[in-house]
């Protein structure tokens, strides 16, 4: 059984036991979390669709870290003017596990 989750403005496509990174959620290692936002739950004909979401559907979920995403620079350079600027940016996300998806 899968479920589509948003999160952070994002869906993810997520199964019991994936280590999926998304965007920043408060919390520690160790720490539960519950995804209420469901928008599809089940597999094959037997899937349910929410509208917008999918009433009663929860996914579990166990913080494992919190991370910073990879250094992203914004380079930006006026050609013959003597002008340049760079400036870097990395996104904080935070790593978790999915430990059970329940539908009613």
């Amino acid at each position: 059984m899968f479920a589509v989750i948003k999160t952070g403005g994002k869906q993810y496509r997520v199964a019991a036991n994936d280590v999926v990174t998304i965007e920043k959620l408060d919390g520690v290692a160790g720490d539960k979390i519950e995804f209420t936002e469901i928008l599809m739950v089940g597999v094959g004909a037997d899937a349910t669709i929410g509208a917008p979401f999918v009433k009663g559907a929860v996914v579990s979920a166990e913080v494992v870290e919190q991370g910073r995403a990879k250094k992203v620079i914004a380079f930006k350079k006026r050609r013959r003017q003597n002008s340049k600027r760079s400036r870097g940016h990395r996104q904080h996300q935070t790593t978790v596990r999915i430990l059970d998806i329940a539908a009613n």
